[in-house]
């Protein structure tokens, strides 16, 4: 028979969405009933969010099922409204909406090289394209390229509100540390400043009336990372990745992040995938072939879309005008930019 150590041992496994915290530690849960192989148990929850209740009880019901010798389980859920006036659940753990934006959707990568930046920026730029009101914030501070990519050099300013107005390109609104510094000027802070730094570009921004906001993020899963997820409450993250293994591990602990803290995965983009020879016609597989789509069947997870390799999507990068501006009749990467817009919207 199951001892009351086993289930909380169990449900130390079960995280409180978007923290990386377990209920148990947070104390939520309450009591724990042992009657032969059944078991009943007391969870308390303070919140105004539905999806929290549910998250928790799929998350406790996966993991005590696993315990040797459960039988039925029970979970009771006593659900309070947070402490305070006017405070919602997000504002009681730290996670909020940012003003002027509907949905906020990350796209993250294990690893630098895989043209996480390039695949933000036009499938931003798809999205606007769609009829969306899209927003792009680059939250790479140490290695900004959006206003590169987007090829301007003008420079933020303060509203009467204090706010910074974003910069607008190609009916985009675009913030990045790069429309702050000169070119070849390094960022030179340490980890709590880079965090605040974001902080200050999501929340301090004017963004006006968006549909969704495409967030950049650096490569890995560092501090900016972790204070994006902990604090902004992000409706999904699209995954980078390129075919070969190297990247697919990387890939694997980015996703692995997301997982740890709710965030839903939306699929996976590869990226480079083939590149097709304008003279002879063929396809090859330069960097391998299937990786993505492998791994997109291993997490129940969509391939969103494979970007092949092309000079026109380099140049275009460089030149300050993203390939997905182009008719997607007369380019290959437009196209899936397109399609993975499509779906995502």
């Amino acid at each position: 028979m199951p001892t009351e150590q086993d289930i909380r041992t169990a449900l130390g496994n079960v995280r409180y969405p978007g923290f990386s915290r377990d209920i148990v530690s947070f104390g939520l849960v309450k009591g724990i009933q042992i009657e032969g192989a059944n078991v009943t148990i007391e969870i308390s929850v303070a919140t105004r969010d539905p999806n929290i209740p549910r998250l928790v009880h799929e998350q406790a019901m996966d993991v005590l099922k696993k315990v040797p010798g459960v039988g039925e389980v029970k979970l009771n859920f006593d659900i309070k409204d947070p402490p305070g006036a006017g405070t919602t659940a997000s504002d009681k753990l730290g996670k909020s909406s940012i003003p002027g934006v509907k949905k906020v959707i990350a796209v993250a990568s294990g690893k630098g090289g895989v043209g996480k930046s390039t695949v933000a920026s036009n499938l931003a730029v798809a999205m606007s394209q769609s009829g969306l009101r899209v927003g792009l914030c680059d939250c790479d501070l140490y290695g900004p390229s959006i206003a590169h990519m987007f090829g301007t050099d003008e420079r933020p300013y303060q509203n009467d509100e204090q706010q910074i107005v974003p910069i607008e390109k190609y009916g985009l609104q675009l913030m990045s540390m790069g429309f702050l510094l000169e070119d070849a000027s390094p960022v030179i802070v340490r980890g709590p400043i880079a965090t605040r730094y974001t902080q200050q570009f999501l929340r301090q921004s004017a963004w006006n009336d968006l549909d969704v906001l495409v967030l950049d993020l650096p490569p890995g899963t560092g501090d900016i990372q972790l204070t994006i997820v902990q604090t902004v409450a992000l409706d999904g993250v699209v995954i980078v990745t390129t075919p070969q293994e190297v990247a697919l591990i990387d890939a694997r602990k980015a996703v692995a992040m997301f997982q740890k803290v709710n965030v839903p995965i939306l699929g996976i983009i590869e990226n480079m995938s083939y590149f097709l020879c304008p003279s002879d016609g063929k396809v090859y597989h330069i960097f391998g072939k299937g990786g993505g789509e492998h791994e997109a069947k291993r997490l129940g997870v969509p391939l969103l879309g494979q970007i092949p390799i092309e000079m026109d999507v380099r140049e275009s990068g460089d030149e300050g005008h993203p390939i997905a501006l182009e008719d997607p009749t007369k380019s290959a990467s437009s196209k899936v930019f397109r399609e993975i817009a499509a779906q995502l919207k």
